[in-house]
């Protein structure tokens, strides 16, 4: 085997080795901001850390609630009453706008306490609202 053959292959070994690591190193990265990010969707555990971490944990569990509002929603209207599924639309709209003004309020405060606030209390609305309908989508 030839000097520059040898070189080439000693090239490729070392971007395989190189590819490799780059794969593992996303991977891992990968699975730590997955398990972050479901330590933070928790919704038994509470929203500590830094000022970014805790409106990014307040940002999980509000998505966590609201989807299970939104399945939640349509269930409660199907058994609803006919005459009460109109009342039920009005105070779902009437709902989402008072909960956004309700939580503006909150981000409208002073220093970076302000954005916390404002996502408790997303987050705290919008699971009461959510499990409000799912009694009412099972009949309670």
């Amino acid at each position: 085997m030839d000097q520059g053959t040898r070189h080439g292959r000693q090239v490729e070994e070392l971007d395989l080795r190189v590819a490799i690591t780059i794969v593992a190193t996303a991977a891992l990265i990968g699975a730590a901001v997955s398990a972050y990010a479901g330590d933070q969707g928790d919704p038994d555990k509470g929203c500590d850390g830094s000022t970014y971490e805790m409106v990014e944990c307040f940002k999980a569990k509000t998505a966590q609630w609201d989807k299970r509002l939104n399945i939640a929603y349509p269930k409660a209207l199907d058994m609803a009453p006919p005459k009460q599924r109109e009342q039920l639309r009005k105070a779902q709209r009437t709902w989402v706008a008072f909960r956004d003004a309700n939580c503006l309020y909150w981000d409208l405060g002073e220093g970076t306490i302000a954005r916390i606030q404002a996502g408790d209390c997303m987050f705290r609305i919008t699971k009461q609202r959510a499990e409000e309908l799912e009694g009412a989508a099972e009949g309670n």
